[in-house]
């Protein structure tokens, strides 16, 4: 039976569904009419008869070989093992017992990670294997869209194209997709909005980055169930939404950087009590630091390095006893306490490039004037002194551990996803 793991399980997830050998092998005899292949390529000749271990698997046998025939580049020849009907043993696909059935065997997932095959569609593939529960299919070179069927496909639930060549809208289809928990689309040329109704579905995880998404950043942010959440490096504008309040039971790793972002940091971000990174570099952000990011007691990685920020860096914030990066660079802060010096001197706290004239490596003081001089503001000014959590009143930090290799800095990368720790 399928069954989704949590994502600390999710390592190689494709692995992780074993793979069922019968004893005997049933014969099975395929005559049946072929339907719901693309109109662009015919079913192969099948021969009469062959012994597959599972009528389901019969079943799926001219689809994968028409799928085979349109493939147009496979440089390790991982298609030469798709030959006769022992596709469990086919190179990048696994077979389990189905959920709707214990005793038979099916097609449940396939791993395409770095095969680097191409094709000109998926259509009339992976819509057309009713037991499929997973998909992985990072860094090869398919293209076209994805097909409206997919809706299709009871068990389906992770969904990975990422580093192809797909383009377009976003891909629509993923909403009538309710099972769905794990969505990576990265490094490839989608455009256009992201849906709001991606926000409100059950993900756990959800990798947009490195697309040429162009919108302001939903308001619905904060109605994500999702764990691991990368926007980063497309052209997503305006505030963070004060609704992220309501992740704040939920999600561990926020990668927004490299976009277009604008406005002051909420205070309601010091709510996200599972957060560990967080990442907001190079963006228009301004105002100063919220206070209320004190409550972050498992924050590891803070970025916001390349934004508008100024005034003083809480002191609370420098407390924070598991912070292992936080970087605060080549922005226009002021003021920085004795905690946060000592972050300095540790090599946790880069402060470089701001406007702290007793400290090396910083802004100008013509320039440190000149950003002074405009105008700015931010709502509701008294939340930035807030702190909504009980903090030390001597906080000691413990000893600075090893920088962790977080999954959602690998999202940033083009090859697949490793949720191993």
């Amino acid at each position: 039976m399928y069954q989704k793991g949590s994502i600390s399980l999710c390592s190689k997830s494709l692995l992780h569904i074993s793979i069922l050998f019968l004893p005997c092998f049933i014969g099975v005899t395929y005559c049946q009419k072929f339907q719901g292949l693309s109109p662009l390529i015919s079913p192969p000749l099948i021969p009469e008869i062959l012994n597959f271990l599972d009528q389901r698997l019969a079943s799926v046998y001219p689809i994968i070989q028409v799928f085979k025939d349109a493939i147009t580049s496979d440089p390790f020849n991982i298609t030469q093992t798709w030959v006769g009907p022992d596709i469990c043993n086919y190179k990048g696909f696994y077979c389990s017992s189905p959920p709707d059935n214990n005793s038979a065997v099916a097609l449940a997932s396939i791993d395409f990670n770095g095969f680097q095959l191409s094709a000109t569609t998926l259509d009339g593939f992976i819509d057309q294997l009713p037991d499929l529960a997973l998909f992985h299919a990072n860094s090869n070179k398919f293209s076209g869209t994805i097909s409206p069927k997919i809706t299709k496909l009871p068990f389906l639930y992770e969904l990975d194209i990422s580093n192809n060549n797909f383009h377009g809208d976003f891909p629509m289809e993923i909403l009538g997709m309710p099972g769905l928990s794990f969505l990576d689309i990265r490094f490839n040329f989608f455009t256009g909005k992201v849906p709001p109704q991606v926000f409100t579905q059950g993900l756990e995880v959800l990798f947009l980055n490195n697309n040429n998404f162009i919108q302001k950043l939903p308001e619905n942010l904060g109605s994500t169930t999702a764990l691991y959440l990368t926007l980063a490096n497309n052209k997503f504008f305006g505030p963070i939404p004060r609704s992220i309040i309501k992740a704040s039971a939920t999600l561990r790793e926020v990668l927004l950087l490299n976009n277009l972002l604008t406005g002051c940091l909420p205070y309601e971000l010091g709510f996200l009590r599972e957060l560990v990174l967080f990442d907001a570099g190079n963006n228009l952000l301004t105002g100063p630091l919220p206070s209320s990011l004190g409550c972050l007691a498992k924050l590891e990685q803070f970025n916001l390095t390349g934004n508008l920020l100024y005034g003083q860096v809480p002191e609370v914030v420098c407390a924070l006893g598991n912070l292992v990066n936080l970087s605060l660079s080549s922005n226009y802060f002021t003021e920085l306490g004795p905690t946060c010096r000592k972050l300095v001197n540790s090599g946790v706290l880069d402060i470089k490039k701001n406007c702290i004239h007793d400290l090396p490596d910083q802004r100008s003081v013509l320039e440190c004037d000149a950003f002074s001089l405009q105008p700015r503001d931010c709502p509701d000014p008294a939340s930035f002194n807030l702190i909504p959590c009980k903090v030390p009143s001597s906080p000691s930090r413990p000893s600075i551990g090893p920088k962790r290799n977080l999954v959602s800095y690998r999202a940033l990368l083009r090859h697949a996803v490793d949720f191993q720790e």
